[in-house]
């Protein structure tokens, strides 16, 4: 039996399976995510499942692993990597393991990976970037297994539990920085527009542009991909303008990377022609030549604040906000100085 979240009765397994017109332990295969199901059957289980609001009462059997799944639309960075140390750390010190999916750039898990984490029926689900559909949220939703998204990629239905971290400030305080060194013409190279923190992030620019009184130029907002590649093809095309801006606010530290071949490419210099700002502080940006003036963004502490906020809801707790956005702050090194004369 299930029970609905005002503690009212509903349908049990059995009652699902005589409106599917299957037996029992089909529906129970269905609900395991088990593979040896009928695609046509499994869709009508699902759809009565929903139809129905069925909830798996919570509860595990004792053979069951402690594991949470970390999905990931992509790990092959730096950014990546310090999320991953953030909840595997929270996640150690409950005695939690943790299974890492990565997407491969996509942001919406294909079925299969949902069919093996219901095989798997983990504590419950960490989403990097990435999102699920109404009906992925309710597999998860039916078999009692929460879900958390880090960072969210668009904006997330009311009631999904997200972590992220303001990133219309980190724009703004990036502008400003840049700015008060007497920037005027300041050329900034976004993540995809699709992105709900690239967007956040370009928001805070164009504030901080209007709060000095300074005419935002959209020739100089360009959109790339937080990838290195990104980064440089756009400097480019920002640099070899008649009008080059003096400064370039980056939507990552890796996009920032480009844009420092790029300026290098065209013989210009850091900071003394062009300064620059990257976005995220990764563990490289106090190494670089020059050192990068960065947002830093809590990569772990967002990633941990998510691991314990998914473990609470496994633990039948609500926690008291669901939606949760940590500080941003600029890190000042050496790739800005007062704009050329």
């Amino acid at each position: 039996m299930a029970t609905s979240t005002d503690g009212r009765r509903t349908v049990t397994i059995a009652e699902i399976a005589a409106l599917a017109g299957v037996s029992v332990p089909t529906v129970s295969k269905v609900l395991n995510g088990r593979a040896d199901v009928a695609a046509a059957t499994r869709a009508r289980v699902e759809t009565i499942l929903e139809e129905h609001s069925y909830r798996r009462r919570r509860g595990r059997g004792s053979g069951d692993p402690s594991l949470i799944d970390l999905v990931f639309h992509h790990i092959d960075n730096a950014w990546a990597q310090e999320v991953i140390k953030g909840v595997e750390d929270a996640a150690a010190a409950r005695r939690v393991g943790v299974v890492l999916s990565e997407l491969g750039g996509v942001h919406r898990p294909p079925q299969d990976l949902i069919d093996d984490i219901l095989a798997r029926r983990p504590l419950g689900v960490l989403l990097v970037l990435s999102t699920l559909d109404a009906t992925q949220r309710h597999q998860l939703e039916s078999r009692s297994i929460p879900f958390v998204v880090v960072d969210t990629f668009g904006e997330p239905p009311a009631g999904v539990p997200t972590v992220g971290s303001n990133n219309w400030n980190g724009g703004l305080i990036a502008t400003r920085h840049l700015l008060a060194l007497g920037h005027r013409r300041i050329g900034v190279i976004a993540g995809p527009p699709d992105v709900l923190c690239s967007r956040a992030r370009v928001d805070g620019y164009r504030s901080a542009l209007a709060e000095a009184g300074v005419d935002a130029d959209p020739d100089l907002v360009r959109w790339g991909d937080f990838h290195v590649t990104g980064g440089y093809e756009h400097g480019l095309r920002l640099l070899q303008r008649a009008d080059r801006p003096t400064a370039i606010f980056a939507g990552s530290d890796y996009q920032c990377l480009g844009v420092m071949r790029a300026v290098r490419e065209l013989g210009l210099s850091i900071p003394e022609d062009v300064s620059v700002v990257g976005y995220d502080d990764i563990p490289l940006a106090q190494w670089l030549g020059p050192s990068l003036t960065t947002v830093r963004q809590p990569l772990r502490d967002m990633a941990a604040t998510a691991t314990q906020m998914v473990l609470s809801l496994a633990a039948g707790e609500r926690p008291a906000n669901l939606r949760i956005d940590l500080a941003t702050e600029l890190v000042v090194r050496e790739s800005t100085a007062p704009a050329p004369a």
